[in-house]
């Protein structure tokens, strides 16, 4: 969601601030500010509504320097998006600054109670009344760590606080509670941040704060406090990631770029996790043999494009464990005080692993009598991998678009090693197993095929242009591919579109289908192809135009009103779901670049939803 950046440091930390948010733009974002503790020990502040440059041109008019200093792009919660309500806030008298993600929720009552003692507000954001609040407990507090252990002692909600004040001119205090934060340690220097690849130019070494922790941070040291006020220590931990990682190469936008990244990332979800033509159930943790001789159920749980690939895990692990799988939605999930029933398997899926609903959902399930917790994550350090009993990594790398790609593929990879895990332990043949083996083996070269689509499908791109509207249409496993399509192209060409199974046409959705309603959808060579070309028909009869990508071997041919593009050949059951996703992904990025939308950063999305 927002970002964080701040540094403490013998040198100007100004340059340090704004590299730090140009690398979390990829977060979402409508204004972008900067507080510093100038070279005088005075507080300065500029802001911008609108994006990072824009306070990098406010900074060129009135030039600032400072050591220590803190940086925020915000994505607007409370109030509108404007330059009053940007990030840093400033509490009353302007010696203290302090920027926030997260959502306060009592906030109007703490607002109330600082009115009757006299502060005053410039903002409609929570942040501006949690910044007045350390200002008001700072009257009584014996430091600045102090002001801020006895505010958050009295908040309610999510929050990842940072605060500098003139009092303490060489000094962070950082407080995490419910959204991420991270410590980056240096030589002489330390610095905060939201996410590792904001601080990767400046520090491979990394504290993960946990839940209720607050921390001090001086040039020279660092000291963290748990909830109760109590002095702990939490690990340093070495970032795998380059610092070159999150840069766009020779592509237009980070999302292309993604998309070619496809058949490395998988190829690296499946490394090292298959010998001797089986998945290693060790590669879910060391504990999941063990956990895995007991599931005789599964639940999984997730948002957004997540959500499409736990969809498809239920019908992966329905069909080879013969087993029940339950699918949810967090944000649904934490709400409906599910039934658990015993020796269930629960799973998180997430990008970011700091998706507010999910990990909701998460610690309402460790409370709940399930057999275990499993996360399917591609963030190594995250709050989900962390509170989980199992983990798969997906090792997708940084993915910086907002609309997921390879972090969907590679949730896939995943997802289908755990099915054919799991149902070996639920008596599945040795030779079933290396079948489903040499198929997932073989996905990362088919994705190459795939992608030498591209062409073809820019082309193709050009007959969407004008559209207000399309329909995708899937069966079976198919049906969340084409769910997951649809939302691509929604995200990011701000086309209205919808995603239906293909049985489900003639109970409601033919009435949409006219002559200016591109129909597109998927058709491997499968046992409900014949069903889906009945599908179809009845899309032709009514005038609807056709757009299908097809198994060579489909028999279904391009004629007036029908557009067929061929999919590599042979793919199988295994490999369908990630390769047909391919051209959706491409056909939905070139949609977007003719819109002329902002393809990395669509309007009112962020890339981690870490509010509820």
């Amino acid at each position: 969601m927002c970002g964080i950046v701040g540094a403490v440091a013998e040198r100007n930390v100004v340059p340090i601030l704004l590299e730090g948010l140009r690398r979390l733009e990829y977060r979402g974002y409508d204004s972008a500010g900067i507080a510093l503790l100038g070279d005088d020990g005075k507080l300065v502040r500029q802001r911008a509504h609108g994006k990072v440059y824009k306070l990098e041109e406010a900074l060129e008019a009135s030039p600032c320097t400072g050591g220590t200093g803190i940086a925020h792009t915000r994505w607007a919660t409370h109030g509108i998006p404007s330059e009053r309500n940007a990030h840093p806030h400033v509490a009353q008298g302007a010696t203290l600054a302090l920027v926030h993600n997260g959502i306060v929720e009592n906030y109007e009552v703490l607002r109330e109670e600082l009115r009757g003692l006299g502060y005053e507000f410039t903002s409609e954001t929570d942040t501006e009344v949690v910044a007045n609040r350390v200002h008001y407990r700072s009257k009584d507090a014996p430091d600045l760590l102090s002001a801020v252990q006895r505010t958050v002692a009295e908040l309610e909600g999510a929050y990842a606080l940072v605060v500098i004040a003139e009092s303490e001119p060489e000094t962070l205090v950082v407080a995490r509670q419910g959204a991420p934060v991270v410590l980056g340690v240096g030589l002489g220097e330390n610095f905060v941040a939201s996410d590792v690849s904001a601080l990767l130019p400046v520090t491979r070494k990394f504290i993960f704060l946990e839940e209720g922790d607050v921390a001090r941070l001086t040039r020279e040291k660092i000291e963290i406090f748990d909830v109760q006020g109590n002095p702990v220590e939490r690990p340093i931990r070495e970032s795998e990631l380059s610092n070159d990682a999150v840069e766009r190469g020779r592509f237009r936008h980070y999302m292309l770029k993604e998309i070619y990244e496809q058949p490395i990332a998988v190829a690296n979800t499946l490394s090292e996790r298959i010998s001797k033509k089986r998945v290693l159930p060790e590669s879910f943790g060391a504990a999941a043999p063990a956990i895995f001789e007991k599931v005789e159920n599964v639940d999984i749980i997730a948002c957004g494009t997540s959500y499409h690939a736990a969809m498809v895990a239920r019908y992966l692990i329905e069909e080879f464990c013969r087993i029940p799988c339950r699918v949810d939605i967090a944000s649904e999930y934490r709400y409906r005080n599910p039934v658990v029933t015993p020796n269930t398997l629960f799973i998180t899926i997430s990008q970011s692993g700091e998706t507010a609903d999910t990990l909701a959902a998460l610690r309402l399930a460790r409370e709940g009598g399930y057999l275990a917790t499993m996360a399917i994550c591609n963030v190594p350090e995250s709050s989900l991998v962390r509170e989980s009993d199992l983990v798969m990594m997906t090792r997708a790398g940084p993915e910086i678009g907002v609309a997921s790609t390879k972090a969907f593929t590679t949730q896939l990879a995943a997802l289908s090693m755990l099915a054919v895990t799991l149902a070996r332990y639920r008596g599945a043949s040795a030779e079933t197993e290396a079948e489903q083996v040499r198929q997932l083996q073989a996905i990362p070269a088919l994705i190459e095929k795939a992608l030498e689509l591209d062409e073809p499908i820019r082309k193709l791109a050009e007959r969407f242009a004008d559209k207000h509207h399309a329909l995708f249409l899937g069966r079976g496993i198919q049906f969340p591919i084409a769910l997951e399509g649809a939302l691509k192209l929604k995200e990011i060409s701000y086309i209205h579109a919808e995603a239906y199974p293909a049985g489900e046409l003639k109970h409601g959705p033919l009435a949409l289908v006219d002559d200016d309603m591109p129909v597109i959808t998927v058709a491997p060579n499968n046992e409900l192809l014949e069903k889906l070309k009945s599908n179809l028909q009845e899309v032709r009869a009514r005038g609807g135009e056709l757009f299908v990508f097809a198994d060579p071997a489909s028999g279904m041919k391009s004629e007036p009103g029908v557009t067929v593009m061929e999919m590599p050949d042979h793919i199988e059951h295994l490999q369908a779901p990630i390769l047909y996703t391919i051209p959706l992904q491409l056909l939905s990025y070139h949609v977007a670049v003719l819109k002329g939308t902002d393809v990395d950063q669509p309007r009112n999305l962020a890339k981690s939803v870490t509010v509820e």
